[in-house]
């Protein structure tokens, strides 16, 4: 561990160094561990379940009815109207 701030200098440009010069593996890819696919997964969710507001408020915009949007989206139309209903207005 160092203890002096050269040291510690030293150390961050070891490691600059060698995270610049890191190249992964074939089997690297497959080395994620499993919360941080979950939370890859919850990112991508949360983008998703934005682009899809987006849309719906789009839809809304353009008249589209809430039956033709739940629809789209794979519910009723009263259920697309709970969920995405005030974001869209």
């Amino acid at each position: 561990m160092p203890r002096s701030l050269d040291e510690m200098m030293a150390q961050a440009d070891d490691l600059a160094d060698r995270f610049e010069s890191y190249e992964p593996e074939p089997g690297d890819r497959d080395t994620v561990s499993p919360l941080t696919q979950l939370r890859l997964a919850a990112l991508k969710r949360a983008e998703a379940e934005r682009e899809i507001a987006e849309a719906v408020a789009n839809a809304r915009r353009s008249d589209t009815s809430w039956k033709v949007i739940g629809a789209a989206v794979g519910t009723s139309g009263e259920a697309a109207r709970q969920r995405y209903g005030k974001r869209a207005s």
